[in-house]
């Protein structure tokens, strides 16, 4: 049975470390890898990214595979949130054997995080190496194919998608060859996830949503966001993240095309995408559970196609999911308060 998220790729699980009120929004959360790890690969396209070892997953660099990807609110500061989980997977013996002890390890976790400083109130207030190790440990707690937490949770926790409420979304498919591609955004864009004259998700009409809502509701909807996008003090500096994860057999460079490719669901689904001040980050990870079709050089199609679909469709329930949030850091009213559900 499938679940429509990240977990559906075979021993990949998804933790969340949340904390909200007394100033905080924010939090932090965490893929972690079968053991023996992922293939991994990134690609950034953002104008202001925040990252953590992604220069080790150049396809040539010698790191093959990691045991977990960090996303991480807090912006620069949140990174800090992926010294907890090395410590945690340096308990556990996974990382780099790096000596003639099976102890002497070094885990490499890439990471990337997302602005939401200030959001609960207190600029201060954001992840550090505990929040990791609780993500972390929440991840290795689940069990294998559990469904994931989305909304205001984790690295959502205090996102925002220009007015609108963000948070984290998830999805999955199966394709005809049998290889599971998935996605887990963060979605936190300094554009609109939503078309200006109608009021439908971008994500949605490249879905081929075609009811709109009426026009009375768009209509209010539209006062509220620019009343709320008037008051908010903080600055638009923002982010979406992605890891798109799959049990094909991929090498580190078939990983990194994934990870490409997959920006293309962004754009599906904010408009304007990867600007200066968005730090764009996909992370791909293939497990090599299952062979690609021997013989065909072009059987890498499918799966890019699928891993780019996956991330629109990720972006769309991470919105759809997310609740309200007022407070003293601003106000940012959810896409399902102003328009309900479709």
């Amino acid at each position: 049975m499938t679940v429509d998220a990240l977990t559906d790729v075979a021993g990949v699980r998804v933790g969340h470390a949340s904390r909200s009120g007394d100033g905080w929004l924010t939090g932090t959360t965490v893929v972690l890898a079968p053991e023996g790890g992922a293939v991994a690969a990134v690609d950034v396209r953002g104008g202001g990214p925040g990252t953590k070892e992604t220069d080790a997953l150049d396809p040539r660099n010698v790191v093959r595979k990691v045991d977990a990807v960090v996303l991480t609110g807090g912006s620069a500061y949140g990174l800090d949130a992926a010294s907890g989980v090395m410590a945690w997977l340096e308990e556990q013996g996974r990382g780099v054997r790096v000596g003639v002890d099976a102890a002497h390890v070094v885990p490499v976790v890439p990471a990337a995080c997302v602005f939401d400083l200030g959001r609960g109130g207190d600029f201060r207030a954001r992840p550090d190496a505990a929040t990791g190790r609780a993500a972390v440990e929440a991840a290795a707690a689940d069990a294998p194919g559990a469904r994931v937490p989305e909304g205001c949770v984790g690295a959502g926790t205090g996102a925002a998608v220009g007015p609108l409420k963000g948070g984290v979304g998830s999805a999955s498919t199966v394709l005809d060859s049998g290889i599971t591609v998935a996605a887990l955004v963060v979605a936190n864009a300094a554009g609109s996830v939503l078309d200006p004259e109608t009021g439908v998700l971008y994500g949605e009409l490249f879905q081929a949503r075609l009811e709109r809502p009426e026009a009375r509701v768009h209509e209010a909807a539209r006062r509220r966001l620019a009343e709320v996008a008037a008051r908010n003090p903080v600055p638009p500096l923002n982010t979406t993240l992605a890891v798109v994860a799959t049990d094909a057999d991929l090498s580190k460079a078939q990983a990194q095309k994934l990870a490409g490719t997959a920006h293309d669901g962004i754009a599906r689904a904010v408009r304007p995408v990867h600007l200066l001040n968005d730090g764009d980050t996909v992370f791909a990870l293939a497990t090599g559970a299952r062979p690609l079709a021997a013989g065909d050089p072009l059987a890498l199609n499918e799966v890019l196609a699928a891993g780019a679909d996956m991330v629109t469709r990720a972006i769309v329930r991470a919105v759809r999911a997310a609740e309200p949030v007022a407070g003293p850091g601003g106000e940012w009213p959810s896409y399902e308060e102003l328009y309900g559900r479709p």
